[in-house]
């Protein structure tokens, strides 16, 4: 039966059949014909094209005839709320298998013949959710599906969901169970509680009352599940069991208690705290539960923006305790600071005790992502049951610069990782892994230039005219960042800019229009906010301090029923009395990659589905003589998990080159090829082979090769660049390049653009413009001239040396450039002893940064920080040193000779 014809014939223009099967709707053990088919709408129909739905079609007759057998049940967009998956339980059956499809309430179990059709139907299925997860900026929208969900008919018979929608919850509010952000989705399954109370010791004098009617429900897994016979499940599998049914089960013993928090942002300017904060953070009747306090710019001296020391970190904390609520004694949770950005968590100290798993994280969005002048800094943090994240950020700054500040939200989500226990197997937890999330900072978002004077109307009073032009408003509502967050109505005056000490608006010569830089934004259920309010009284800064209170609802354990729960769910598991050992498939073995490029990452992903009766922890393990269980250039998240039975866990494979690793790439020495070895605890070891090649690049590739390379790095055949790469070449050029030709091409275009830039070397480029660099570099520069920003060139510029397999000096002269930083006679020294190249490189970059602070008026660099951001490319710590503890601890001290040995040679002549 050939079911194409007659389903595209029910699609509207514009609208494409992809794959469609025939299987039967499963419930209650009776089985009814339905026809799915996968569509997909052609990209000018949408804004992204690419957006593609479930339809299921009720049959009149079977086999179906012409289109007019087929009408439409129910509609199911693909987004992030869709999962489908094969069921393989009934193994003994090979005639057919059974697919879970999912989307938020609708649970839909199908059964399909075991045919070449079905597995090109899931697999299409899988493809296009994995496209949706990818996706960035605004969800799909799905109104060309409104046409199929006004034709559909819900159907009368047995097996179908009764109460199931026409569509995933309706197309407005897709998927009402899964819990979503968007470009920041939440995995229910990541958000259990690490850790549970021991029945041996819950204090039952404190319990909430209960009565004997309270039963718990039935644990809801097979008799089978855990066994406890000749061979025992492992325990760590065990426990993990255990645990995941306690977690399901937590409504049953949680109830939830009201706690407020407060939530308090101010760029302070670099000024120190000569007024008392009372004002800001004790204006409210009642004292908070808890308190997080952000800073942003605490200090601007140089001195803190290169070695991330400052003494207003302890200033400014005694502030804020001198400050906060009179009522009630408080304690500190977490104290974070990167560079000028500081995030300080306190609790009443009643609550002390029932704070677990706290761990912090900064994340630099500064030049190569590693100054911390912008980005976030972040704690985490179990209050009871329920999982909180703050993070307090400092976005890009100027009117224009709009697309960084958006690039720099992605980085702080995407970079932000708690380490809860370095020593457990458990994988790290990202922001969006928390239930309760409380975003603040200085995020510079300003109002876009419109026909009325600004400052006007922001001293009138009149914000909705004004909030209609506001960038971040316009960008949530487009979706494109924090989408799914909340904001409170803002009814305060714009918080920037001020003159420092005063209420009126920025008198200097660059008379900076007022905005709502300073902003408070959640996410989560149980969260309302009672307060959203500036504090102009406050006037030592150009901004003002901004705060919000929320009320939270958060889940607290009764330890009398939380006891009974944990007997009961031990009870039935101890009557199990049969052990089956674990069973897992895997989508695929071999997963090839599409061509790598330097600093451009691949990800593919592999799914691992528990197919057995019991519950399976796997891990990737490293293989005999490895030093880890995959290659330097591959990240796998998760490494390790825990998966029940019919569950399944998508594992992403990431594969970066970057500067560690490019190098034995260009050589040769390594190439994109690994064999991953899947271990399940209590079971067999699984193989998952992985490769590709490599785009070989200029970056990554050392300087005695580059410089005798007199073409493109492109058209330079592979078996020269690995001649070149080898410690005695054959084909050397005649006429080598003093420097490389690349260096000269990045220098040269700085020089000529970029002398009197200011920011230059301490403001970020693009990524997408240093890619297009690396592109030009590569594939040979057109009219000598390269694309992008001179900010983007000046950090393409710091990640081609860094990316230098050898260093400009050389790992064997490192230990003694930093000997020789107390005299200026020993540094010349050691440049004399370098090769003839890196000597000429080292003078060359020399001779350009001196030209640089010639021109200090106009770009504002000066030698300390030239020297602090060269030093740290130029001398490189070889990795047998940079593992030490020893090491670690005097960082700041090698840094600091570093750049001091930079520094004598641009004072000097």
């Amino acid at each position: 039966m050939e079911l194409t014809p007659h389903v595209q014939e029910k699609l509207h223009a514009g609208h494409k059949l992809t794959a469609v099967v025939e299987a039967g709707l499963v419930q209650d053990f009776i089985k009814n014909t339905r026809v799915v088919a996968l569509i997909e709408v052609a990209s000018t129909n949408v804004k992204q094209g690419g957006e593609q739905a479930l339809l299921i079609f009720l049959t009149a007759r079977v086999p179906v005839h012409s289109a007019i057998d087929l009408s439409i049940e129910q509609v199911l967009p693909v987004d992030t709320n869709l999962k489908c998956e094969i069921d393989t339980s009934s193994l003994d059956v090979d005639t057919d298998v059974l697919v879970n499809i999912t989307s938020g309430k609708v649970r839909l179990l199908f059964e399909m013949p075991f045919s070449q059709r079905t597995n090109a139907f899931v697999s299409e299925i899988l493809r296009a959710a994995e496209v949706v997860s990818k996706r960035r900026g605004p969800p799909p929208e799905f109104a060309w599906l409104q046409p199929y969900q006004k034709s559909s008919t819900p159907s009368q018979d047995p097996a179908s969901p009764g109460s199931a929608p026409t569509t995933a919850e309706t197309l407005d509010g897709l998927g009402g169970d899964a819990v979503s952000l968007g470009d920041v989705s939440v995995d229910i399954s990541q958000n259990l509680p690490s850790t549970y109370p021991d029945p041996a010791n819950c204090n039952t004098e404190n319990s909430s009352v209960h009565t004997e009617n309270e039963r718990s429900p039935d644990l809801g897994v097979n008799r089978h599940s855990i066994a406890t016979g000749l061979s025992p499940t492992p325990i760590a599998a065990r426990e993990s069991h255990i645990r995941y049914q306690m977690a399901m089960r937590e409504d049953a013993y949680t109830d939830i208690q009201e706690f407020t928090v407060f939530v308090g942002t101010w760029n302070v300017n670099g000024r120190s705290p000569t007024v008392g904060l009372a004002e800001w953070l004790a204006v409210d009747a009642e004292p908070p539960d808890v308190y997080a306090i952000g800073f942003q710019e605490l200090d601007l001296n140089t001195e803190a923006f290169l070695f991330n020391n400052s003494p207003k970190e302890q200033e400014w904390l005694n502030a804020v305790l001198n400050g906060i609520h009179p009522k009630t004694k408080y304690r500190k949770v977490r104290l974070v600071r990167l560079v000028g950005m500081m995030l300080i968590v306190l609790v009443q100290e009643k609550h002390l005790a029932y704070v677990r798993n706290c761990a912090i994280d900064t994340v630099g969005t500064g030049i190569m992502n590693k100054m911390g002048n912008k980005g976030a800094v972040s704690v985490r943090l179990d209050l009871h049951n329920t999982s909180i994240c703050f993070v307090n950020a400092h976005l890009a700054a100027h009117q224009e610069e709009l697309e960084r500040r958006n690039e720099d939200h992605d980085c702080i989500f995407q970079r932000t990782c708690f380490h809860l226990n370095i020593t457990s197997n458990s994988p790290p937890k990202t922001i969006k892994d928390h239930e309760h999330i409380y975003f603040l900072g200085d995020m510079n978002y300003r109002i876009n230039p419109c026909d009325m004077n600004i400052r006007e109307v922001a001293s009138s009073g009149e914000f909705k005219l004004l909030l209609q032009h506001e960038q971040l408003s316009q960008q949530k509502n487009a979706k494109r960042i924090f989408h799914k967050f909340k904001e409170g109505n803002i009814l305060f005056k714009p918080t920037f800019k001020y003159d420092v000490d005063s209420d009126e608006w920025d008198s200097s010569e660059k008379a900076r229009q007022p905005a709502w830089c300073d902003r408070i934004l959640w996410y989560g259920d149980s969260i309302t906010q009672l307060e959203y309010r500036s504090h102009p009284q406050l006037q030592i800064s150009d901004h003002k301090p901004v705060s919000a209170i929320f009320m939270a609802g958060i889940k607290v354990v009764d330890t009398r029923r939380y006891r009974r729960i944990y007997e009961e769910v031990m009870k039935k598991l101890d009557k199990l009395e049969n052990e089956f050992l674990p069973q897992v498939t895997i989508d695929t073995t071999e997963i090839i990659l599409e061509p790598v490029k330097f600093y451009q990452s691949q990800t593919k992903y592999l799914t691992i589905a528990n197919t057995g009766q019991v519950p399976v922890q796997f891990e990737f393990i490293k293989k005999l003589n490895d030093v880890s269980y995959c290659k330097p250039w591959l990240t796998i998240r998760p490494y390790s998990n825990f998966i029940t039975p019919g569950e399944k866990c998508d594992v992403s494979l990431e594969v970066l080159v970057d500067k560690q690793t490019a190098a034995q790439l260009n050589s040769g020495v390594d190439q994109l090829y690994d064999i991953l070895v899947l271990h399940l605890e209590g079971g067999k070891d699984l193989f998952i082979t992985i490769t590709g090649d490599y785009e070989r690049s200029c970056f990554g590739s050392s300087i005695n090769a580059l410089v005798h390379m007199n073409k493109p790095f492109r058209d330079v055949p592979v078996a020269k660049l690995i001649d070149l790469e080898s410690k005695q070449p054959k084909e050397l050029s005649e006429m080598p390049y003093a420097v490389p030709k690349e260096l000269w091409y990045l220098v040269d275009h700085l020089h000529s653009h970029g002398l009197q830039v200011k920011g230059l070397f301490t403001h970020p480029g693009l990524q997408k413009e240093i890619f297009e660099i690396r592109t030009c570099l590569d594939e040979g520069v057109e009219h000598q001239v390269l694309p992008g920003s001179v900010h983007s060139v000046a950090e393409a510029l710091l990640l081609f040396i860094e990316a230098l397999p050898e260093p400009v000096i050389p790992y064997s002269l490192y230990q003694a450039a930093l000997d020789a930083t107390p005299n200026f006679s020993l540094c010349k020294e050691v440049i004399n002893k370098l090769l003839d190249y890196h000597r000429n490189v080292f003078e060359y970059l020399m001779a350009f940064l001196k030209e640089l602070l010639n021109h200090t008026e106009d770009n504002n660099l000066d030698a300390n920080t030239l020297a602090h951001v060269f030093g740290s490319v130029l001398i490189r710590e070889p990795s047998a040193m940079a593992g030490s503890s020893d090491r670690r601890n005097q960082n700041q001290a090698i840094e600091r000779k570093k750049q001091t040995f930079v520094h004598h040679f641009l004072m000097n002549d």
